[in-house]
């Protein structure tokens, strides 16, 4: 660089500080492009240039400038310092283009004329519509309107776009790195002498301008307006409308629609600010419960103001709602922490009053503002918008400025409240209101931490009390305030008609909040109960809720069985605690523990809160089953479509997690267990539960996790969900359900929903089998498709076991629907039997037509010796078993049988007597015979006729019996009774024995008159 070789031509080798009288002499060379004087403005100084031979001529000045690049030897004379009375001005030139600067560093020889007060200074020159850009990499600038405490100044001019001139004053400091000039520049830098200088004091860059521009769309009754100080940095705002363009420090958007915003630099929200204001005027239109907050997303890096307008008709307010947790009070022209600051404006017939400003968290939940106001939101450019999400609706009709509506906080509190306007006046003849609610067990105090009374023209200053249920209270400002109250107040500041030349109304006041300080305290006794235990958990918010057990505090309180705990409960709301009862059963002997029957355990009356639910533990031996069943007979599982809404609730759980939730009346008939197991009930007012919950009983071991008996109802369809649906079964669990199904029903059984596990080891299992069947309806594996729909005609088996899962859960629902079994395998039965039926009638009757066939061919006659022969086929008689013509009222005795055998008609050969009823007579034939024997004739065995029903015997077989099965002789036939003769002794052969009477009808009959004796004829 240039100024190396210019020091070292300076040298100020002083080679000998020629003390003549008061001269010094030094000898420099300016470096090109920089410009240097000397001067001074004592007029007994002067500074010399020496040349000439042996240096003997002296040209002297008071001011000298001297050439680039040009040695020259100076000589100082003056009879004061010349420190002090000569100073140096170093001034160099920088020539830009549009993008970039030549030389592009500030750089100077630090030494150069230290021991005097040097004044530096650059000529910059840029071409119009050019930004140079100034760094200074070593402090940074400061700006300032005065004097730089270090005595370095930095003093810079600059032009706008405009033409218009700028200066600015400069400081070393931290604020600022760089600068953004535009226009002919000139930098001017104040050096005191002895000082230090960096040899880069700035780098130099130049660009064409640049600019920036955004797309702003504006809803309707929404107004955008733009605008900077019109004395900050040349920027400008651009907008076109109606082809025409127009750049100033402010624009203003009003129409509806989408708009492109230019502006002239690249950072323009370094020196704009944006406000964003809405009209909701509710006068006209009908107005919605929320305030729309688009207009959040315009110019989101920019210093924002949002503005609403609100306004309702004059006899009616405005109410702003906030969410929890509230807004809190600040003095008014403060900013908030989070930097988002809100502000009510109300206005008067006097001027707009200024209701109050707010922050996010505090007691305020609400302000209603009579007839029209305004809400401010002012966040800056560089913060994240974080906005409440406040709501606007109509409010009821007042004549309060505003009413305050205060949610006081638990525990111990000091809220700040201010009166509109503070620290200015509050409005004359107006009225304030604050609506405090004071939380339970707290006791609030009033103070008053600053106020003015005005000068009333007219009425007083009057403060006034409201609290439910009391008189109205009335106090003015220098009276003592309310201390040490409970409940909520309301408070309502009323101005006089002031002379306002004077001080007018102001008021500071403060509301504490503390704890009433009065425990809860209950003794819990469990000693008579070793298997009960009572365990209080915190399950609300609220932080100022204070548990002690036995004088510890606690956030969880454990009664153990069979002990007892000192209690005590400190503003905790009984909503905010949850109670639970747990009983434990155990059970290491199946064969000899009782049942049980699970009911709510009595505890101390004391405790104050409710009975949230009881969970009874229910531990076994691994040889042993728990069987549950309900009071009310059956069960139903709490599954989606089929969902518990009875007034109890239960809750089965295992070591592993979840078993379902249960509750009364439904198809499970008995659940049986074998592990561990939890129940967990919960129903309205569970301390004053009068019944039990559930039966429990202990039986042997089963193979399965859990065993459900279910009887279906045939009315509708159920559901029955593996246990923990929707998630999946234990690892290495199985359960199954023995399914009852009505008579004549059968079941369609149907998986509606399945998830299958990828298995690290064996395998799931689905299988269907009817009880008393070794055959399985079907079974399936994780990987075999699954039948969807499954008919099962009788009570039948259902078994699910899961795998060690390496991912996935196992588990399903599956629904049964009863239908009503079928008739048409009777029908077909009944069919095929009555055909079976009659075919064995047929073969039957074949079979005795047959055999009678024989028999009529086979007939034979008795031999007589003397006599005629009578053939008994020979005649053919009547039935007679429609009449009474078989019953004999008398006998003639003097007729015999002897005279028919040579008639061939029976009738034509009676006498008249004998023309009436029908009459037969059998006569033992007691006439001479032949003494040979007669022979005996065989016959096969007839086998006797079965279901067939005969009233009565063919006359041609009554007459004469079969033959016998031996001889017949007069002494052996007197002993034979032939079965198919009727019941009549008339009919009966005699024997020397009783009679032996055989009914052949199967009607009662009346009893008969005695009989005459007959006469037997030869």
């Amino acid at each position: 660089m240039r100024f190396y070789w210019s020091i070292a031509l300076f040298g100020l080798v002083l080679l000998a500080v020629l003390r003549a009288t008061d001269g010094l002499e030094t000898v420099v060379r300016p470096y090109s492009g920089s410009s240097v004087t000397i001067s001074t403005d004592q007029s007994g100084c002067s500074v010399c240039e020496v040349s000439g031979v042996n240096a003997t001529e002296t040209t002297c000045h008071q001011s000298l400038s001297l050439t680039p690049e040009q040695e020259v030897k100076l000589q100082f004379n003056c009879s004061e310092p010349i420190e002090q009375a000569f100073s140096v001005s170093i001034t160099h030139t920088i020539a830009c283009t549009e993008s970039s600067c030549t030389p592009d560093s500030a750089e100077v020889d630090p030494d150069l004329f230290k021991g005097f007060k040097r004044t530096l200074a650059w000529d910059i020159n840029i071409p119009p519509k050019t930004v140079l850009t100034l760094a200074f990499p070593e402090s940074g600038l400061e700006e300032t309107s005065g004097s730089c405490p270090d005595g370095f100044q930095y003093f810079i001019s600059s032009s706008k776009s405009d033409g218009t001139p700028k200066k600015s004053s400069y400081c070393r400091g931290t604020s600022l790195s760089s600068l953004h000039l535009s226009g002919q520049t000139k930098i001017i830098l104040e050096v005191p002498k002895d000082q230090d200088l960096p040899q880069t004091v700035f780098t130099a860059k130049a660009a064409k301008r640049g600019s920036r521009m955004l797309s702003v769309t504006t809803d309707p009754d929404t107004k955008v307006t733009i605008k900077r100080d019109p004395q900050g940095p040349d920027c400008d705002v651009c907008v076109t409308k109606d082809s025409k363009r127009t750049c100033t420090h402010k624009q203003v958007l009003r129409d509806p629609r989408n708009v492109t915003v230019e502006f002239s630099c690249k950072t323009p929200q370094d020196y704009y600010t944006v406000e964003i204001i809405r009209d909701i005027d509710c006068a006209k239109t009908s107005c919605s419960s929320d305030i729309l907050q688009t207009e959040y997303s315009m110019f989101p890096d920019f210093n924002r103001t949002f503005i609403w307008d609100l306004k309702v008709i004059p006899t009616q307010a405005f109410q702003l709602d906030f969410p929890e947790p509230g807004m809190k009070q600040i003095p008014n022209k403060h900013a908030c922490p989070d930097e988002h600051t809100y502000s009510v404006v109300t206005y008067l017939r006097t001027g707009p009053a200024t209701i109050g400003t707010f922050c996010k968290g505090g007691a305020v939940s609400s302000v209603l503002v009579r007839y029209k106001g305004r809400m401010f939101l002012e966040v800056p450019g560089d913060r994240k918008l974080d906005p409440v999400d406040f709501k606007f609706s109509h409010g009821p009709q007042t004549e309060m400025v505003a009413i305050l509506k205060v949610n006081l906080p638990r525990g111990v509190s000091n809220t700040t409240f201010i009166t509109p306007n503070y620290p200015g006046e509050f409005p004359d003849t107006e009225e304030m209101q604050w609506d405090f609610v004071v939380p339970g067990m707290h006791n609030y105090s009033m103070s008053f931490s600053d106020f003015t009374l005005p000068e009333c023209l007219s009425d007083d200053v009057i403060l006034q009390y409201y609290k439910t249920d009391a008189k109205v209270t009335k106090f003015s400002l220098t009276d003592p305030p309310p201390k040490h109250q409970q409940g909520n107040f309301q408070m309502v500041l009323k101005n006089c008609a002031t002379n306002r030349t004077l001080q007018g109304l102001t008021l500071n006041f403060k509301v504490s909040v503390m704890r009433s300080g009065h425990p809860v305290l209950c003794t819990v006794d469990l000693s008579t109960q070793p298997s009960v235990s009572v365990q209080i958990e915190k399950v609300g918010s609220d932080p100022y809720c204070e548990m002690t057990l036995d004088s510890n505090l606690q956030t969880k309180i454990n009664v153990a069985s069979g002990t007892k705990g000192k209690l005590s409960f400190l503003d905790c709301p009984n909503e905010d605690l949850q109670l639970t009862a747990t009983q434990v059963i155990e059970c290491r002997d199946s064969s000899s523990c009782p049942e049980y029957l699970l009911t709510t355990p009595k505890l101390d009356s004391c405790l104050p809160m409710p009975l949230h639910s009881v969970l009874w533990r229910i531990i076994m031996s691994q040889e042993s089953t728990v069987d549950l069943a309900s009071p009310t007979g059956s069960f139903r599982q709490s599954l989606v479509g089929q969902e518990c809404s009875g007034p109890v609730s239960l809750h089965l759980g295992d070591s592993e997690g979840s078993l379902g939730d249960f509750c009364f009346n439904g198809p499970i008939q008995k659940v049986q267990a074998h592990t561990n197991i939890s129940i967990t009930a919960k129903t309205e007012d569970l301390k004053n539960y009068k019944g039990h919950f559930l039966n429990v009983s202990f039986s042997p071991e089963i193979p399965e996790t859990m065993i459900y008996s279910v009887t279906p109802d045939p009315t509708a369809p159920i559901l029955l969900g593996t246990p923990n649906w929707p998630r999946g079964m234990g690892s290495s669990s199985t359960v199954s359900w023995i399914v009852t199904l009505p008579r004549n029903y059968q079941a369609l059984l149907h998986f509606s929903n399945v998830s299958q596990p990828k298995c690290a080891d064996r395998h799931t299992s689905i299988k269907v089998r009817m009880l008393g069947y070794e055959e399985e309806l079907m079974s399936r594996r994780e990987d075999e498709a699954i039948d969807d729909k499954l008919i099962v005609p009788y009570s039948f088996y259902l078994n699910m076991s899961n795998c060690v899962p390496e991912g996935g859960d196992f588990g399903a629902v599956a629904k049964i629907i009863l239908q009503k079994k079928s008739n048409l395998l009777a029908i077909v039965l009944g069919l095929a039997g009555a055909l079976l039926l009659l075919l064995i009638i047929l073969v039957v009757v074949c079979v005795v037509a047959k055999k009678k066939k024989q028999k009529m061919s086979n007939e034979s006659s008795i031999y007589i010796g003397k006599g005629n022969i009578f053939r008994p086929n020979d005649r053919t008689f009547k039935s007679r078993s429609d009449n009474d013509s078989h019953v004999y009222a008398s006998i003639d005795e003097t007729l015999t049988y002897g005279h028919l055998l040579g008639d061939n008609s029976y009738a034509d050969s009676m006498s008249d007597h004998f023309k009436g009823i029908q009459t037969d007579s059998y006569h033992t034939f007691t006439g001479p015979t032949d003494t040979t024997a007669l022979p005996t004739i065989k016959e096969p065995d007839l086998e006797p006729e079965l279901d067939q029903y005969r009233g009565f015997l063919e006359p041609s077989e009554s007459f004469i019996p079969s033959r016998p099965r031996t001889p017949i002789n007069r002494q052996d036939s007197l002993g034979f009774q032939d079965r198919r003769m009727v019941d009549n002794e008339l009919y009966t052969f005699k024997s020397t024995g009783e009679f032996n009477t055989i009914r052949l009808s199967g009607a009662d009959m009346d009893p008969q008159p005695p009989i005459d004796t007959v006469t037997e004829e030869l």
